[in-house]
């Protein structure tokens, strides 16, 4: 089956996330497999960006936004499963591709957000975009109604 399993947190949306994890726990459960959450932040260290706040703010920020993460990952799954939580930044389907590459794994696991119809055709949702150009299985959440 599976060995490891990907999770994008996105924290700032309650609920959305919780469903995801739920069910990345049980399928790791199920073949034994490591959890990585994994949360990305806007490219807060690009120079234009970076200018507009004080040196140290995109470390405390990475520092506060790790801290929550492992709190979100204590709330969610059991002791008796391995987890390890990341922090990225960039864009974001873009850094979700690069980690799972990274870290080998073999499903990702995501929820999907809900959006107008005209969001998706302006914008586009990252879930689409990872499902597009994931060479692995994308297992993609929907919200519940």
């Amino acid at each position: 089956m599976y060995k490891k399993i990907l999770v994008p947190v996105d924290l700032n949306e309650n609920g959305f996330s919780d469903r995801a994890i739920e069910i990345a726990v049980w399928h790791a459960k199920q073949s034994n497999a490591e959890l990585h959450l994994l949360t990305v932040l806007p490219g807060i260290h690009m120079p234009m960006v970076a200018s507009y706040f004080p040196k140290d703010a995109a470390d405390v920020m990475k520092r506060d936004v790790e801290k929550q993460l492992k709190q979100f990952a204590t709330k969610h799954i059991d002791a008796d499963v391995v987890h390890r939580v990341h922090i990225a930044e960039g864009k974001t389907y873009k850094t979700i591709l690069k980690y799972a590459e990274k870290l080998g794994s073999d499903l990702i696991i995501m929820p999907s957000h809900k959006r107008s119809k005209i969001d998706k055709a302006v914008l586009g949702s990252v879930a689409s975009k990872v499902v597009q150009a994931s060479p692995i299985n994308v297992l993609v959440v929907k919200p519940q109604s």
